[in-house]
């Protein structure tokens, strides 16, 4: 009769690298960060409205909610293409 093997059991995450792994949940709120990534957007372009003279503000305020519009649109890019879902 031969040996049977037994099949070894691993896990893929480490709990002494991400605690949460232990109890059972991991991951990351997607909704409620792409919902709070454009209100921050919406919140920043409705600050270029406001009382001061220069437009130096205003190129900050377009160029931060730019950046942070286009990291949201390649987050939702990359996980529509992404091959594990």
């Amino acid at each position: 009769m031969a040996p049977t093997k037994q099949i070894e059991s691993k896990q893929q995450v480490d709990p002494r690298d991400e605690p949460s792994a232990e109890w059972g949940w991991h991951g990351s709120f997607l909704k409620a960060t792409q919902a709070m990534g454009w209100t921050i957007v919406l919140m920043l372009l409705a600050m270029v409205i406001g009382n001061h003279v220069g437009n130096v503000e205003n190129f900050w305020l377009i160029g931060i909610a730019a950046t942070i519009a286009g990291m949201l649109v390649t987050d939702i890019r990359r996980r529509r293409l992404s091959w594990r879902r």
